[in-house]
């Protein structure tokens, strides 16, 4: 495995982990607010004061005029994460940390499917394999088994 593929794996792993801590932190915010909604924007507001100022402190503020030329769904990406903010804390009191990430991943390597078959957004085209589809099943299966 080269360096930047191990690189980009243990960087996105402590991405998961992050993700992983920012659910429960989340709820314990929406609990003592009374409204996960709120806990929600709370984290969005964190989270965009944090990136602006690491935006602004490498220099990539510049890049704020090139936004008008973007296709009207590129600007959907913070709804959809908000969404998944918003899911995650209001749901983590139900399934549990492990179940509720084991459907994160099951949702997310579906719809991956989708986007790879298609090449929508202007990825790589990679088609749907037999294998891919067992990686599924696995974390399907991996889904099942998180159920106490």
């Amino acid at each position: 495995m080269s360096g930047p593929v191990f690189l980009a794996l243990v960087t996105v792993m402590l991405g998961g982990a992050a993700v992983a801590l920012q659910v429960p932190i989340n709820a314990v915010l929406g609990r003592a607010s009374g409204s996960f909604v709120l806990a929600a924007g709370i984290s969005f507001g964190v989270g965009f004061v944090a990136l602006f100022a690491l935006a602004g402190l490498r220099g990539s503020l510049g890049g704020l005029a090139n936004l008008g030329d973007v296709p009207w769904w590129a600007w959907t990406g913070g709804l959809l994460g908000a969404y998944f903010v918003w899911a995650n804390v209001s749901s983590v009191g139900v399934l549990g940390v492990v179940t509720l990430f084991a459907t994160v991943v099951l949702g997310q390597m579906v719809m991956s499917l989708g986007i790879d078959a298609t090449g929508a957004f202007g990825v790589p085209r990679e088609p749907i394999s037999w294998t891919r589809i067992a990686g599924v099943l696995m974390v399907l299966g991996g889904l099942i088994l998180s159920r106490p």
